[in-house]
């Protein structure tokens, strides 16, 4: 998957989501002869009637979309349930569509299906990703959905679904999102280009509620954009690689990394900073990683492993 910025609108980066296969779990979900039902709050079945809809809804906040066929793939109808099961845990950021390619083949002829399973992030209207195969375990999902959230509030995009009570689309879909006031100042700002007003808003929301992860993730991001407001890369790697142990100059670099989507790169130069340096030019490059892990989010795979080697780095 190309890598993406954090900070384009619809962009979203998944680089670290390999969506590997996995075999359909023995407990809680169908097997071959049988399908996802769509019974929750925040999941839907679509067929060819609805599927506009669908890509209308999410004109406002995310649609996950996942191809499955039963006939096909049972771990494809894994997939499918495991998605629906997460979404209802994130009242209405996001709305499972879930597409029965054997029931509507259309569909998949439309969006160009390969094979299942299959997921898609739809975002107005059009895919914000690129196609995600493979059936990985649940656990893996969620931290997925985990890092769409945060990366989506840091865009200003916080909208969300209103409950849907039965499949298809209800009659209130053309209500589609509401948008969560609480993170409507930042998002405005964001999208008028105003940093300075989009940081102060989540640092108030953080400053109310600290568990609030979405404002902490937003925060951390925002904060670094404000920091590279103007900077020329080309010109902050040329310094970075003339001074290998100014922390100032790595901790630019880092963050441009952060924002071009390259995010291991991000955190390994920054490891490698802590191992170079000591006292308090090295507690600046700690302190740093640290709030780079929580711009991209503590649940991610690749902020795990950064952590990791951070402790190696210190010990």
């Amino acid at each position: 998957m190309t890598q993406q910025p954090f900070s384009r609108p619809g962009a979203i980066d998944l680089s670290g989501f390999t969506g590997t296969a996995a075999p359909a779990s023995a407990s809680g979900a169908p097997g071959a002869s049988g399908s996802p039902t769509a019974t929750g709050s925040y999941t839907v079945e679509v067929d060819e009637q609805s599927f506009q809809g669908i890509l209308e809804a999410s004109m406002a906040a995310p649609v996950i979309l996942v191809f499955y066929s039963a006939s096909r793939s049972p771990e494809s109808v894994t997939l499918a349930a495991d998605v629906s099961t997460i979404v209802e845990d994130y009242d209405g950021r996001f709305l499972a569509g879930l597409v029965d390619i054997d029931a509507n083949p259309q569909i998949a002829q439309a969006m160009q299906i390969p094979q299942v399973p299959l997921m898609y992030v739809i975002l107005d209207g059009r895919p914000a990703t690129q196609p995600i195969p493979g059936a990985p375990p649940i656990d893996e999902l969620r931290a997925f959905f985990n890092q769409l959230g945060q990366q989506l509030t840091v865009q200003g995009i916080t909208g969300r679904h209103q409950p849907r009570r039965r499949a298809g689309l209800p009659e209130d879909a053309d209500g589609g999102a509401a948008l969560d006031p609480r993170y409507a100042p930042a998002q405005e700002a964001l999208e008028a280009g105003d940093i300075d007003t989009a940081v102060a808003e989540y640092q108030k929301l953080v400053d109310a509620n600290p568990a609030d992860a979405e404002a902490a993730a937003g925060l951390a991001m925002a904060k670094v954009l404000q920091r590279t407001q103007g900077v020329d890369l080309n010109e902050a790697r040329a310094a970075a690689a003339a001074s290998p142990d100014d922390v100032a100059a790595q901790i630019m670099v880092a963050d441009l990394d952060l924002l071009g989507g390259h995010v291991e790169d991000s955190f390994a130069r920054l490891v490698e900073l802590v191992r170079r340096t000591a006292g308090d030019e090295r507690n600046a490059a700690r302190e740093h990683l640290i709030a780079l892990f929580a711009a991209v989010g503590n649940d991610d795979p690749r902020v795990l492993k950064g952590r990791q080697a951070l402790a190696s780095a210190l010990f």
